[in-house]
């Protein structure tokens, strides 16, 4: 079969434009020195970044490194902090319990200096429930079937995972019954409202799983968080004490149970006179029993996040920009679009041909940089004592290649704005307000919180969004906002509208080169 001879020179003339747009970049010493001062600004930048940044906790008098997050069966770091009233389980069986009553406490600001303000509630995420554990070891794997504050009932397992049940409330005029088993290493969750007609809540398959395991009735709460405005625009959360109780009676155990009820109240803090700060508890009177707990059962979102150490991409992407605005504004200023236009009729080719060289030589300038600076300053950040939030190797995979990624569709479209412009200056400036300055004003407490996520879904900023390492979980109430490191869109959907804009600025760029001379 042979290639049709007009394809065939198609792409040999098209090789030739490439290579002719090499050339060009490499033989104007100016634009390879800017381009390899973005990639050391980037690197010297998140380097010295993560070298000031320094964290220690308290032991006592003494000042001490904070320990590294607790991590959970998947690698994630993890709150698992609860009251659990437990027996031992060999082999398959089941808990059965009725919930009649949840309340709790929560402290609101003191309205008399001195006074704690304490009043009665739940936050939306306070459980009470059924829970079968690995072990009582922090972060080992589970599943449970739960009522919470505002949420009705779930089913939670390993800690990032979350199956909705039933909707409502629970008291003691409309009590809800729950019911977890085990069948080897599959957890089956149930709810009723009568206690015989049941539904099943969610499927829990925790590979791996010793003979004897943990199990109970349990109970937590996690801080009340309230977001505030601040004075000069952003956000301030904080998180105060809350506490929720749980009424359980009517307990059935099935399977090899042994051994009498024990009470643990799971990572409680001790303080340093060897107090316990904020303990839950536990009651039992006539087969009922009442559990106190504070804390969560759920991913750790807070702390410092791996992808600090790269806020030198803000300096080397500006770099990055007036490299590619040069590439092609400096033919206008110099004359020489016109002897590249004679020698390529088809212009949108020559302009194609431009930003596949350019993309390929930023995007190749990018890789190793964002390499260095994610893998040593992490490293930096650990060393210097900061309990820095573990993500996954693919994570990181994903926020290297993410980011050089964004450092290449930035250059294109840095490229198309030089094309339609034609002005070297005013298309540097018009990138660097459409890319650059809204991810500025939207992670500095500038804008309201409502303003920043705006800014960060319908402009070229949105790319930034492709060095997040920690995702939002519906299931965890956090102040997800940029100012705190969460973007509104996931990460390829972040790089997708940059990339929209790239693509609806080239094209309007060809247009513009096609209609009128150079």
């Amino acid at each position: 079969m042979s290639t049709h001879p007009s394809r065939s020179a198609g792409r040999e003339g098209f090789r030739r434009l490439l290579r002719a747009e090499w050339t060009k970049f490499r033989t104007v010493r100016g634009w390879g020195v800017t381009m390899s001062l973005a990639t050391l600004v980037t690197v010297l930048i998140g380097l010295l970044s993560a070298s000031g940044s320094h964290t220690s906790c308290s032991s006592g008098p003494v000042e001490v490194a904070c320990p590294p997050p607790l991590t959970g069966p998947g690698g994630e770091a993890v709150d698992d902090k609860f009251y659990f009233v437990h027996r031992p389980l060999s082999g398959d069986g089941g808990i059965t319990v009725r919930l009649t009553s949840m309340t709790g406490q929560i402290r609101k600001p003191d309205v008399t200096p001195g006074r704690r303000n304490v009043v009665p509630g739940l936050v939306p995420w306070a459980k009470a429930g059924v829970m079968i554990k690995e072990s009582v070891r922090q972060g080992s794997a589970y599943a449970a079937v739960m009522m919470t504050g505002e949420h009705g009932v779930r089913m939670q397992h390993n800690f990032t995972h979350d199956v909705a049940g039933r909707p409502g409330g629970v008291s003691r005029q409309s009590p809800r019954w729950l019911r977890l088993t085990r069948s080897g290493d599959t957890l089956t969750g149930y709810e009723s409202a009568d206690g015989t007609n049941w539904t099943q809540t969610g499927i829990a398959p925790l590979a791996g799983l010793p003979q004897t395991v943990q199990i109970g009735m349990f109970a937590t709460s996690p801080g009340d968080l309230t977001i505030t405005q601040g004075d000069l625009g952003g956000s301030v959360a904080a998180a105060r004490f809350t506490e929720a109780t749980g009424e359980f009676d009517q307990v059935k155990l099935d399977g090899n149970v042994s051994g009498p009820w024990r009470d643990d109240d799971i990572g409680v803090t001790i303080a340093p006179d060897g107090t316990k700060h904020h303990p839950g508890r536990a009651g039992r009177s006539d087969g009922t029993f009442s559990i106190t707990g504070v804390g969560d059962v759920a991913p750790a979102i807070e702390g410092p996040t791996p992808e600090h150490p790269l806020s030198g991409a803000l300096i080397g992407l500006i770099l990055v920009i007036v490299v590619a605005v040069m590439f092609i504004t400096a033919e206008y200023r110099h004359g020489l679009i016109r002897t590249t236009l004679l020698a390529c009729p088809p212009r949108d080719r020559m302009l194609a041909a431009k930003a596949l060289v350019l993309g390929s030589i930023t995007f190749a300038a990018a890789l190793p940089a964002t390499t260095i600076t994610f893998t040593v300053g992490g490293r930096i950040l650990r060393d210097n004592g900061n309990a820095v939030l573990p993500v996954s190797p693919l994570t990181q995979v994903r926020i290297i290649v993410g980011v050089a990624a964004l450092f290449a569709l930035a250059a294109v479209l840095s490229l198309a704005l030089g094309a339609l412009l034609r002005r070297g200056v005013a298309a540097v400036v018009t990138a660097v307000t459409v890319i650059v300055v809204p991810h500025v004003l939207a992670v500095t407490s500038i804008l309201p919180d409502s303003a920043a996520q705006w800014l960060l879904r319908v402009t070229p900023a949105a790319g930034f969004a492709a060095q997040q390492s920690i995702p939002q979980y519906a299931h965890v109430l956090g102040h997800y906002a940029p100012i705190a490191g969460f973007y509104p869109l996931p990460p390829w959907a972040g790089l997708t509208v940059l990339a929209g804009y790239t693509a609806l600025a080239f094209c309007l760029a060809a247009l513009r080169l096609s209609r009128r001379d150079a």
